[in-house]
């Protein structure tokens, strides 16, 4: 069991949470100017890398609030949690920190 530490309510089990999609993808300029195809890629394809990720995650059974979260898809450990809006931080300093 994985535990997850929402920005606004702590740490709480894994099992409270669900996750929405990558996170930070800009919402496009002009919608309707789109093809559906654009729209289509706008809205189902993104990055999958092995490694750290930034995602959007919801606190279902909690809070209710979307928050993000940096994440490694490979060891699914998550690295930092942080409000909507605010930028991506550094997890190199962070694990330099917890060293």
């Amino acid at each position: 069991m994985m535990m997850i530490d929402c920005p606004y309510c702590g740490l709480r089990d894994e099992t409270e949470f669900e996750y929405g999609s990558q996170a930070h993808v800009p919402y496009p300029q002009d919608p309707q100017a789109l093809s559906n195809d654009e729209w289509a890629e706008w809205l189902y394809f993104r990055d999958n890398p092995m490694g750290e990720r930034a995602e959007r995650w919801v606190h279902l059974l909690g809070c209710r609030k979307w928050f993000n979260a940096v994440r490694d898809t490979v060891t699914y450990e998550f690295k930092a949690t942080y409000q909507v809006g605010t930028p991506r931080p550094d997890t190199s300093v962070l694990q330099e920190g917890a060293r």
